[in-house]
Order: C-alpha cells, then sequence, then structure tokens
C-alpha cells in the first residue's frame, strides 16, 4: 500500500482523474489554440504568423481610429468653433 501513496502523491491526486483532467485540459488549450491559427506540426512558424497578424491588426486599428477621429473632427471642431465666437456676444 506505500507504493499506491507514494505514485498518488506523484500525481497529486487519483493517477486515473489526473490523467481525465489532463486530457480534457489539453483538448480546451488545443481548441484555444486551433483558434489563434496556430499548428501543432509546425508550432514557431504558427507563432510567427500569429503575432505578424496582432501587429498587423494594431496597425489597421489605429488606422480607423484616425479616420474615425478626421470624420468626427470634421463636423465637430467648426461647430465649437461656430459656438464659441456666438457665445461671446
Amino acid at each position: 500500500m506505500p507504493e499506491n501513496n507514494e505514485i498518488t502523491r506523484f500525481f497529486g491526486g487519483s493517477p486515473a482523474w489526473v490523467l481525465v483532467r489532463l486530457v480534457v485540459l489539453s483538448v480546451v488549450v488545443g481548441v484555444i489554440l486551433a483558434a489563434l491559427g496556430l499548428d501543432p506540426m509546425n508550432i514557431l512558424a504558427s507563432l510567427e504568423r500569429l503575432v505578424r497578424s496582432l501587429f498587423n491588426f494594431s496597425f489597421e486599428a489605429v488606422e480607423r481610429l484616425w479616420r474615425y477621429f478626421l470624420l468626427g473632427a470634421v463636423v465637430v471642431i467648426p461647430l465649437w468653433l461656430i459656438l464659441r465666437v456666438l457665445g461671446r456676444r
């Protein structure tokens, strides 16, 4: 029986339940990594592709934000200026 306690202590619980938890956790992590576009056969190239995609996405987000700012400023700044000039009188 001491052998069973050592195995249980090493695994952190019953070996069968630890195996089940590891399988479930592996599937969940695999789904998340697949959603990010990572490929287990070529993990380094997949990570590089992910970083490049995030980098490009950030520049696209900044460009969109800049366009929204310009579009809003075309309306907001003249209205603010008119209200300031009319408010002084």
